[in-house]
């Protein structure tokens, strides 16, 4: 059985957390053996209990023991339902069950037909307005639009009373922490995860991050308690995590860092791309170095995760039948999907028969903010005078 937390966040307010250690591909997609949490929340009061979120299918019936341990299910009074993604909603048909279908779903428009499409229990839904506040046991909740983030139909909560954020997607990260809260947890070690998280699942949505931030400024919205749907609560200091999303939303880049993903069929691009790491080490630079080879294939997550707040990115790739190779085809697709903020780039190619790389790379990227600041092609193993173009390019690289 999977491990499951319940915690007192406030007097009223529960922390459903269940750590799921099973995954290993987030929307089957996502490489993430570092796992990920999935955090429901319960506030009670006399007049009853909302339960905000879910967890994913399989620990359905988890669910259902944790918040017993809180609360009788029959005395929910409301769902909130955030985001209908099924890791948040995937319990939500076997509580209400548990809850003999007494509880309103409050969700946003969109959600209704999108959560009946999914399950067969009958909802009683109550769709809530952009602003909209709900009073509740001496409690004022209320419910903010933020589309996009990273479906159209999600929202968040906020607890006016307590200055808690109820943020679904928002603020999360992947992992597993060890803790409940951000000052009980190496935050170095965790905003790595959390960064990932951005890029991989919202990033393509990234502008709407600063819209929701401004929206909530806008709204007087300074929250005392960030409470996400995956990942650490934040109560020592929120503004961490609001401006970390923030500066992964912009492409804000760690100086002097400089991303290498290459991939070598028979070692013709390592060497050129082993005299690309060396250059940079007597820079000064300290490359971090991706590599697809006949032994090694990284994470695409875990790449777009460090391309994301580089200075610079240097990209090493063979012709495979005549087009570029595969994997480093798929990575420029998802990069110009994900990471709205470019990068200057200096492309390093092996080619057989035909110099094709630069014009497939410049066809990828033509619709980002990538550049392109330096290209060096050559057929076979790169010549003295191929890594002395290297050199050269690094430099342009670097000057940005």
């Amino acid at each position: 059985m999977a491990k499951y937390i319940v915690e007192r966040i406030l007097d009223n307010l529960y922390l459903l957390r269940i750590n799921d250690d099973r995954v290993k591909f987030f929307e089957a997609l996502w490489y993430i053996p570092e796992g990920i949490t999935y955090n429901a929340y319960l506030l009670t009061s006399e007049e009853g209990v909302i339960l905000f979120d879910g967890w994913k299918n399989c620990y359905a019936e988890e669910f259902v023991d944790a918040v017993r341990e809180v609360s009788d299910p029959e005395d929910i009074r409301y769902i909130v339902v955030h985001h209908v993604e099924q890791d948040h909603s995937g319990s939500i048909q076997r509580i209400l069950e548990a809850n003999s279908g007494v509880a309103e779903v409050l969700c946003h428009p969109l959600a209704t037909k999108m959560l009946q499409s999914l399950y067969t229990t009958p909802f009683r839904f109550r769709v809530v307005r952009d602003g909209e506040e709900l009073l509740l046991g001496g409690r004022t909740l209320k419910f903010i639009y933020t589309p996009w983030l990273h479906w159209p139909e999600t929202m968040v909560s906020y607890i006016v009373e307590d200055g808690v954020l109820i943020s679904c997607d928002i603020f999360g990260g992947f992992s597993i922490p060890l803790m409940i809260f951000d000052d009980e947890n190496d935050l170095t070690d965790y905003l790595k995860y959390v960064r990932k998280y951005v890029v991989d699942i919202v990033g393509y949505y990234s502008d709407y991050i600063l819209k929701a931030l401004d929206k909530m400024k806008n709204s007087g919205i300074s929250p005392k308690i960030i409470a996400p749907a995956h990942g650490l609560i934040f109560r020592r200091n929120p503004r961490i995590i609001m401006d970390y999303y923030e500066r992964i939303a912009r492409g804000l880049p760690e100086k002097g860092k400089v991303t290498i993903v290459y991939n070598s069929m028979y070692g013709s691009v390592y060497e050129a791309i082993s005299y690309a790491v060396g250059y940079l080490e007597k820079m000064g630079v300290r490359p971090i170095v991706f590599r697809f080879t006949d032994s090694e294939h990284p994470p695409i997550g875990d790449i777009l995760s460090e391309i994301v707040d580089s200075d610079a990115l240097i990209i090493g790739v063979s012709i495979y039948e005549n087009d570029l190779f595969p994997y480093m085809s798929y990575l420029l697709e998802l990069m110009a999907r994900k990471i709205r903020v470019g990068k200057p780039i200096l492309l390093i190619s092996s080619y057989g028969w035909s110099r094709v790389a630069s014009a497939k790379v410049s066809e990828k990227l033509a619709k980002t903010s990538f550049e392109m600041v330096g290209v060096v092609e050559f057929q076979g193993r790169p010549s003295i005078d191929d890594l002395r173009k290297i050199g050269d390019g690094i430099t342009r690289l670097l000057r940005g």
